[in-house]
Protein backbone atom coordinates (compact mmCIF):
# COMPACT_ATOMS: atom_id res chain seq x y z
CA UNK A 1 0.00 0.00 0.00
CA UNK A 2 3.10 2.14 0.82
CA UNK A 3 4.31 1.59 -2.21
CA UNK A 4 1.41 2.55 -4.20
CA UNK A 5 1.01 5.61 -2.65
CA UNK A 6 4.78 6.42 -3.31
CA UNK A 7 4.02 6.11 -7.12
CA UNK A 8 1.09 8.41 -6.30
CA UNK A 9 2.53 10.68 -5.00
CA UNK A 10 5.67 10.95 -7.40
CA UNK A 11 2.76 11.15 -10.55
CA UNK A 12 1.29 14.17 -8.70
CA UNK A 13 4.69 16.12 -8.21
CA UNK A 14 5.89 14.98 -11.80
CA UNK A 15 2.52 16.70 -12.97
CA UNK A 16 3.29 19.66 -11.16
CA UNK A 17 6.46 19.75 -12.40
CA UNK A 18 4.85 19.51 -16.12
CA UNK A 19 3.29 22.36 -15.22
CA UNK A 20 5.84 24.69 -13.89
CA UNK A 21 7.17 24.05 -17.43
CA UNK A 22 4.02 25.31 -18.50
CA UNK A 23 3.89 28.11 -16.80
CA UNK A 24 7.48 28.86 -18.56
CA UNK A 25 6.55 29.16 -22.12
CA UNK A 26 4.59 32.04 -22.00
CA UNK A 27 7.65 33.85 -20.54
CA UNK A 28 9.96 31.79 -23.09
CA UNK A 29 7.56 33.42 -25.69
CA UNK A 30 8.40 36.97 -24.45
CA UNK A 31 12.46 36.30 -24.08
CA UNK A 32 12.70 34.89 -27.56
CA UNK A 33 10.98 37.76 -29.09
CA UNK A 34 12.95 40.40 -27.11
CA UNK A 35 15.79 38.47 -28.23
CA UNK A 36 14.87 38.44 -31.99
CA UNK A 37 14.08 42.29 -31.52
CA UNK A 38 17.42 43.20 -30.06
CA UNK A 39 19.34 40.78 -32.29
CA UNK A 40 18.26 42.51 -35.58
CA UNK A 41 18.20 45.79 -34.33
CA UNK A 42 22.02 45.36 -33.04
CA UNK A 43 22.98 46.97 -36.30
CA UNK A 44 22.65 50.10 -34.05
CA UNK A 45 23.45 51.59 -31.41
CA UNK A 46 20.06 51.29 -29.26
CA UNK A 47 20.46 48.07 -30.36
CA UNK A 48 23.59 47.50 -29.40
CA UNK A 49 22.56 48.77 -25.58
CA UNK A 50 19.75 46.87 -25.13
CA UNK A 51 21.00 43.53 -26.12
CA UNK A 52 22.83 42.64 -23.31
CA UNK A 53 19.73 43.35 -21.28
CA UNK A 54 17.71 40.80 -23.45
CA UNK A 55 20.17 38.76 -22.77
CA UNK A 56 20.21 39.09 -19.11
CA UNK A 57 16.65 38.67 -19.25
CA UNK A 58 17.21 34.94 -21.26
CA UNK A 59 19.79 34.30 -18.38
CA UNK A 60 16.97 34.57 -16.13
CA UNK A 61 14.58 32.52 -17.57
CA UNK A 62 16.93 29.71 -18.29
CA UNK A 63 18.08 29.79 -15.00
CA UNK A 64 14.14 28.70 -14.13
CA UNK A 65 14.66 26.20 -16.40
CA UNK A 66 17.50 25.14 -14.78
CA UNK A 67 15.68 24.92 -11.28
CA UNK A 68 12.64 22.80 -12.60
CA UNK A 69 15.34 20.41 -13.96
CA UNK A 70 17.27 20.54 -10.60
CA UNK A 71 14.36 20.07 -8.37
CA UNK A 72 13.23 16.85 -10.25
CA UNK A 73 16.20 15.38 -10.83
CA UNK A 74 17.95 15.86 -7.15
CA UNK A 75 21.05 17.71 -8.48
CA UNK A 76 22.03 21.14 -9.73
CA UNK A 77 22.38 22.11 -13.71
CA UNK A 78 25.65 23.72 -13.82
CA UNK A 79 26.10 26.85 -15.87
CA UNK A 80 29.22 28.97 -16.54
CA UNK A 81 28.25 32.82 -18.50
CA UNK A 82 31.12 34.83 -19.76
CA UNK A 83 30.76 38.09 -17.67
CA UNK A 84 28.94 40.99 -19.25
CA UNK A 85 31.38 44.00 -18.11
CA UNK A 86 33.01 46.46 -20.64
CA UNK A 87 31.67 48.96 -22.64
CA UNK A 88 28.99 48.72 -25.07
CA UNK A 89 30.89 47.05 -27.54
CA UNK A 90 32.62 44.70 -25.38
CA UNK A 91 29.01 44.05 -23.62
CA UNK A 92 27.81 42.94 -27.04
CA UNK A 93 30.76 40.84 -27.77
CA UNK A 94 30.69 39.40 -24.81
CA UNK A 95 27.13 37.99 -24.88
CA UNK A 96 27.01 37.57 -28.91
CA UNK A 97 30.41 35.21 -28.64
CA UNK A 98 29.62 33.22 -25.34
CA UNK A 99 28.05 29.61 -26.20
CA UNK A 100 26.38 30.00 -23.30
CA UNK A 101 23.51 32.79 -24.92
CA UNK A 102 22.60 30.37 -27.91
CA UNK A 103 22.04 27.30 -26.01
CA UNK A 104 19.72 29.60 -23.93
CA UNK A 105 18.07 30.83 -26.93
CA UNK A 106 18.28 27.40 -28.26
CA UNK A 107 16.43 25.75 -24.94
CA UNK A 108 13.89 28.70 -24.92
CA UNK A 109 12.49 27.93 -29.04
CA UNK A 110 12.64 24.13 -27.61
CA UNK A 111 10.72 24.43 -24.51
CA UNK A 112 7.83 26.47 -26.18
CA UNK A 113 6.94 23.47 -27.60
CA UNK A 114 8.18 20.74 -25.98
CA UNK A 115 6.31 22.56 -22.97
CA UNK A 116 2.97 22.70 -24.47
CA UNK A 117 3.73 19.54 -25.75
CA UNK A 118 4.88 17.44 -22.47
CA UNK A 119 2.23 19.41 -19.93
CA UNK A 120 -0.82 18.07 -22.71
CA UNK A 121 0.40 14.69 -22.38
CA UNK A 122 0.43 14.66 -18.88
CA UNK A 123 -3.07 16.55 -18.32
CA UNK A 124 -4.57 14.08 -20.93
CA UNK A 125 -3.71 11.51 -18.32
CA UNK A 126 -5.62 13.17 -15.59
CA UNK A 127 -8.34 14.21 -18.11
CA UNK A 128 -8.89 10.40 -19.09
CA UNK A 129 -8.99 9.91 -15.06
CA UNK A 130 -11.76 12.80 -14.94
CA UNK A 131 -13.48 11.98 -17.78
CA UNK A 132 -14.13 7.99 -16.13
CA UNK A 133 -15.41 9.34 -13.15
CA UNK A 134 -17.86 11.48 -14.75
CA UNK A 135 -18.89 8.51 -17.26
CA UNK A 136 -22.03 7.33 -15.25
CA UNK A 137 -23.38 11.29 -14.88
CA UNK A 138 -22.98 10.88 -19.11
CA UNK A 139 -24.81 7.29 -18.99
CA UNK A 140 -27.79 8.53 -17.20
CA UNK A 141 -28.32 11.75 -18.33
CA UNK A 142 -31.21 12.18 -21.01
CA UNK A 143 -29.18 11.95 -24.15
CA UNK A 144 -30.44 11.77 -27.77
CA UNK A 145 -28.85 8.69 -28.11
CA UNK A 146 -29.03 6.61 -24.87
CA UNK A 147 -25.19 5.13 -25.52
CA UNK A 148 -21.75 6.22 -24.25
CA UNK A 149 -18.45 3.91 -25.65
CA UNK A 150 -15.56 3.87 -23.76
CA UNK A 151 -12.63 2.11 -25.19
CA UNK A 152 -15.12 0.61 -27.89
CA UNK A 153 -17.86 -1.49 -25.26
CA UNK A 154 -20.58 0.95 -24.83
CA UNK A 155 -22.11 1.41 -21.68
CA UNK A 156 -25.78 0.22 -22.63
CA UNK A 157 -26.41 -0.75 -18.78
CA UNK A 158 -25.41 -0.70 -15.31
CA UNK A 159 -23.84 -3.90 -15.45
CA UNK A 160 -21.46 -2.87 -18.12
CA UNK A 161 -20.87 0.49 -16.56
CA UNK A 162 -19.98 -1.34 -12.98
CA UNK A 163 -17.54 -3.64 -15.10
CA UNK A 164 -15.69 -1.27 -17.80
CA UNK A 165 -15.07 2.14 -16.17
CA UNK A 166 -13.03 0.96 -13.04
CA UNK A 167 -11.18 -1.46 -15.52
CA UNK A 168 -10.50 2.04 -17.68
CA UNK A 169 -10.01 3.47 -14.51
CA UNK A 170 -7.48 1.63 -12.96
CA UNK A 171 -5.59 0.84 -16.39
CA UNK A 172 -4.90 4.51 -16.88
CA UNK A 173 -3.77 5.14 -13.23
CA UNK A 174 -1.71 2.56 -13.63
CA UNK A 175 -0.29 4.13 -16.85
CA UNK A 176 -0.52 7.51 -15.84
CA UNK A 177 1.80 6.47 -12.71
CA UNK A 178 4.57 5.83 -15.13
CA UNK A 179 3.75 7.84 -17.89
CA UNK A 180 3.96 11.38 -16.12
CA UNK A 181 7.34 10.36 -14.12
CA UNK A 182 8.78 9.49 -17.48
CA UNK A 183 7.31 12.70 -18.89
CA UNK A 184 8.96 14.98 -16.15
CA UNK A 185 12.31 12.90 -16.19
CA UNK A 186 12.42 13.67 -20.12
CA UNK A 187 11.66 17.30 -19.31
CA UNK A 188 14.54 17.53 -16.95
CA UNK A 189 16.88 15.39 -18.98
CA UNK A 190 16.54 17.94 -21.83
CA UNK A 191 16.54 20.89 -19.97
CA UNK A 192 19.91 19.34 -18.87
CA UNK A 193 21.55 18.56 -22.44
CA UNK A 194 20.45 21.25 -23.47
CA UNK A 195 21.32 24.14 -20.73
CA UNK A 196 24.34 22.14 -18.57
CA UNK A 197 27.83 23.59 -19.75
CA UNK A 198 29.63 21.21 -21.34
CA UNK A 199 32.20 19.40 -19.34
CA UNK A 200 35.07 20.31 -20.76
CA UNK A 201 34.20 24.38 -20.39
CA UNK A 202 33.63 23.29 -16.70
CA UNK A 203 37.07 21.52 -16.22
CA UNK A 204 38.87 24.71 -18.03
CA UNK A 205 37.36 26.93 -15.63
CA UNK A 206 38.17 24.75 -12.98
CA UNK A 207 41.63 24.36 -14.14
CA UNK A 208 41.88 28.12 -14.23
CA UNK A 209 40.65 28.76 -10.55
CA UNK A 210 42.72 26.65 -9.23
CA UNK A 211 45.83 27.78 -10.58
CA UNK A 212 44.44 31.24 -9.35
CA UNK A 213 43.99 29.46 -6.20
CA UNK A 214 47.63 27.92 -5.86
CA UNK A 215 49.42 30.94 -6.86
CA UNK A 216 47.39 33.16 -4.17
CA UNK A 217 48.46 30.59 -2.19
CA UNK A 218 51.70 30.34 -3.03
CA UNK A 219 51.84 34.37 -2.63
CA UNK A 220 50.48 33.59 0.83
CA UNK A 221 52.77 31.75 1.86
CA UNK A 222 55.70 33.33 0.86
CA UNK A 223 54.30 36.76 2.30
CA UNK A 224 54.34 34.68 5.65
CA UNK A 225 57.68 33.12 5.46
CA UNK A 226 59.67 36.78 4.60
CA UNK A 227 56.64 38.06 7.86
CA UNK A 228 58.41 35.07 9.88
CA UNK A 229 62.06 35.59 8.93
CA UNK A 230 61.80 39.44 9.55
CA UNK A 231 59.97 38.98 13.02
CA UNK A 232 62.99 36.23 13.83
CA UNK A 233 65.78 39.02 12.34
CA UNK A 234 64.56 41.64 13.85
CA UNK A 235 62.88 40.70 17.25
CA UNK A 236 64.11 37.41 18.00
CA UNK A 237 67.52 37.15 16.53
CA UNK A 238 68.52 40.83 17.97
CA UNK A 239 67.27 40.04 21.38
CA UNK A 240 69.58 36.81 21.28
CA UNK A 241 72.31 38.88 20.34
CA UNK A 242 71.80 41.39 23.31
CA UNK A 243 71.87 38.20 25.67
CA UNK A 244 74.85 36.87 24.03
CA UNK A 245 76.54 40.07 24.41
CA UNK A 246 75.50 41.04 28.04
CA UNK A 247 76.84 37.63 28.82
CA UNK A 248 79.82 37.92 27.46
CA UNK A 249 80.89 40.97 29.45
CA UNK A 250 78.95 39.71 32.40
CA UNK A 251 81.88 36.93 31.75
CA UNK A 252 84.79 39.25 31.78
CA UNK A 253 83.61 41.24 34.63
CA UNK A 254 82.54 38.23 36.85
CA UNK A 255 86.24 38.43 38.87
CA UNK A 256 86.87 41.85 39.17
CA UNK A 257 82.75 43.29 39.43
CA UNK A 258 80.80 40.50 40.41
CA UNK A 259 78.10 43.19 41.21
CA UNK A 260 77.52 44.41 37.90
CA UNK A 261 78.14 41.19 36.18
CA UNK A 262 74.89 39.82 38.00
CA UNK A 263 73.19 42.76 37.18
CA UNK A 264 74.03 41.57 33.81
CA UNK A 265 73.26 37.70 33.65
CA UNK A 266 69.84 39.26 35.60
CA UNK A 267 69.06 41.57 32.37
CA UNK A 268 70.62 38.57 29.92
CA UNK A 269 67.57 36.19 32.14
CA UNK A 270 64.71 38.97 31.76
CA UNK A 271 65.70 39.33 27.73
CA UNK A 272 65.77 35.87 27.63
CA UNK A 273 62.03 35.62 28.89
CA UNK A 274 60.96 38.14 26.38
CA UNK A 275 62.28 36.31 23.39
CA UNK A 276 60.86 33.17 24.64
CA UNK A 277 57.45 35.21 24.64
CA UNK A 278 58.13 36.97 21.15
CA UNK A 279 59.09 32.98 19.84
CA UNK A 280 55.46 31.50 21.19
CA UNK A 281 53.81 34.52 19.34
CA UNK A 282 55.44 33.22 16.08
CA UNK A 283 55.11 30.08 16.30
CA UNK A 284 51.26 30.90 17.41
CA UNK A 285 51.03 32.57 13.88
CA UNK A 286 52.12 29.28 12.34
CA UNK A 287 50.18 27.19 13.88
CA UNK A 288 48.21 27.86 17.21
CA UNK A 289 49.17 25.84 20.23
CA UNK A 290 45.82 25.57 21.19
CA UNK A 291 44.32 23.81 18.39
CA UNK A 292 47.22 20.81 19.27
CA UNK A 293 46.21 20.82 23.10
CA UNK A 294 42.31 21.09 22.84
CA UNK A 295 41.85 20.64 19.14
CA UNK A 296 39.22 23.10 17.07
CA UNK A 297 36.16 23.14 19.35
CA UNK A 298 38.66 24.26 22.69
CA UNK A 299 40.39 26.69 20.34
CA UNK A 300 36.99 27.97 19.35
CA UNK A 301 35.67 28.51 22.78
CA UNK A 302 39.06 30.16 23.11
CA UNK A 303 38.98 32.68 20.75
CA UNK A 304 34.95 33.29 22.16
CA UNK A 305 36.01 34.15 25.07
CA UNK A 306 38.75 36.39 24.00
CA UNK A 307 36.71 38.73 22.08
CA UNK A 308 35.67 42.04 23.62
CA UNK A 309 31.90 41.40 21.78
CA UNK A 310 29.37 39.14 23.75
CA UNK A 311 29.98 35.64 21.53
CA UNK A 312 27.52 32.26 21.26
CA UNK A 313 29.65 30.09 20.06
CA UNK A 314 28.64 25.66 19.15
CA UNK A 315 30.82 23.30 17.91
CA UNK A 316 29.19 20.10 16.48
CA UNK A 317 30.01 17.17 14.85
CA UNK A 318 33.70 18.26 14.86
CA UNK A 319 36.94 16.04 15.66
CA UNK A 320 40.51 16.21 15.36
CA UNK A 321 40.73 17.67 10.93
CA UNK A 322 43.72 17.79 8.89
CA UNK A 323 46.22 20.42 10.72
CA UNK A 324 45.63 22.90 7.07
CA UNK A 325 41.80 22.57 7.68
CA UNK A 326 42.02 23.29 11.58
CA UNK A 327 44.38 25.91 11.10
CA UNK A 328 42.27 27.80 8.58
CA UNK A 329 39.14 27.15 10.37
CA UNK A 330 40.99 29.08 13.63
CA UNK A 331 42.47 32.06 11.68
CA UNK A 332 38.91 32.33 9.90
CA UNK A 333 37.05 32.52 12.98
CA UNK A 334 40.09 34.94 14.63
CA UNK A 335 39.88 37.12 11.59
CA UNK A 336 36.37 37.28 11.78
CA UNK A 337 35.86 37.85 15.24
CA UNK A 338 38.39 40.26 15.46
CA UNK A 339 36.56 42.55 12.12
CA UNK A 340 33.39 42.27 14.39
CA UNK A 341 35.19 43.90 17.39
CA UNK A 342 36.74 46.13 15.37
CA UNK A 343 34.20 47.49 12.46
CA UNK A 344 30.40 46.62 13.49
CA UNK A 345 29.43 48.00 16.67
CA UNK A 346 27.42 44.71 17.60
CA UNK A 347 25.75 43.99 20.46
CA UNK A 348 26.61 40.42 20.14
CA UNK A 349 28.02 37.70 18.00
CA UNK A 350 27.75 34.18 17.17
CA UNK A 351 29.81 31.58 15.53
CA UNK A 352 28.54 28.03 14.54
CA UNK A 353 31.36 25.13 13.58
CA UNK A 354 29.54 22.41 12.08
CA UNK A 355 31.34 19.23 10.46
CA UNK A 356 30.68 16.04 8.49
CA UNK A 357 32.97 13.99 6.81
CA UNK A 358 33.35 16.01 4.19
CA UNK A 359 33.18 19.64 4.83
CA UNK A 360 33.57 21.86 7.99
CA UNK A 361 30.81 24.52 7.93
CA UNK A 362 32.18 27.83 9.67
CA UNK A 363 29.26 30.90 10.21
CA UNK A 364 30.04 34.12 12.08
CA UNK A 365 27.59 36.21 12.39
CA UNK A 366 26.68 39.31 14.50
CA UNK A 367 23.99 42.44 14.79
CA UNK A 368 26.04 44.85 13.80
CA UNK A 369 25.28 48.12 11.17
CA UNK A 370 26.73 45.58 8.61
CA UNK A 371 27.99 47.19 5.16
CA UNK A 372 30.57 45.17 4.86
CA UNK A 373 33.38 45.48 1.93
CA UNK A 374 36.34 42.72 0.75
CA UNK A 375 37.92 46.46 -0.34
CA UNK A 376 37.82 48.71 2.96
CA UNK A 377 40.66 46.29 4.41
CA UNK A 378 38.87 44.45 7.48
CA UNK A 379 40.12 41.34 6.31
CA UNK A 380 37.69 39.57 4.64
CA UNK A 381 40.13 39.53 1.37
CA UNK A 382 42.57 37.53 3.01
CA UNK A 383 39.89 35.05 4.67
CA UNK A 384 38.77 34.44 1.12
CA UNK A 385 42.34 33.36 -0.15
CA UNK A 386 43.02 31.44 3.12
CA UNK A 387 40.10 29.77 2.38
CA UNK A 388 40.38 29.11 -1.63
CA UNK A 389 43.98 28.18 -1.29
CA UNK A 390 42.03 25.02 0.19
CA UNK A 391 39.80 24.83 -2.69
CA UNK A 392 36.65 25.73 -0.10
CA UNK A 393 34.32 28.42 -0.53
CA UNK A 394 32.64 32.00 1.11
CA UNK A 395 29.71 33.83 1.14
CA UNK A 396 29.13 36.99 2.68
CA UNK A 397 26.01 38.42 3.70
CA UNK A 398 26.31 42.17 5.29
CA UNK A 399 23.21 44.55 4.05
CA UNK A 400 23.42 47.96 5.15
CA UNK A 401 21.53 48.28 8.80
CA UNK A 402 22.97 44.33 9.25
CA UNK A 403 22.91 41.69 10.30
CA UNK A 404 26.40 40.32 8.49
CA UNK A 405 26.92 36.34 8.26
CA UNK A 406 30.00 34.69 7.16
CA UNK A 407 29.70 31.19 5.99
CA UNK A 408 32.85 29.40 4.66
CA UNK A 409 33.07 25.57 4.00
CA UNK A 410 36.50 24.09 4.01
CA UNK A 411 36.38 20.31 2.69
CA UNK A 412 38.03 17.88 4.99
CA UNK A 413 37.69 14.77 3.36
Amino acid sequence: MSGVRQRAGTAVRATGRLLLGLLLVPVCVLGLVLFALTFLSSATFIGLIILPYAVRLNRGIAGLGRRLAAGWQGRPVPAAYVPIKGGVLARARAVLGDPMTWRDIGWIASHIVTGILLAGLGLGVWGTLGFDLSLPLWWSAPLPEHAVYLAGFALDSWPRVLLTIPAHFAAVAVAGSFVLPWLATAQAALIRAILATPERILLAERVAVLTETRTAALDAHGAELRRIERDLHDGAQARLVSIAMRLGVAERLLPADPARAAQLIAEARLSTEETMTELRDIIRGMYPPILGDRGLPGAVAALAARCPVPVTATVAGVDRLPAAVEAAAYFVIAEALTNVARHSAAAGAAVHVHGDPATLTLRVSDDGRGGADEASGTGLAGIRRRVAALDGRTDLSSPPGGPTTLTVELPCG
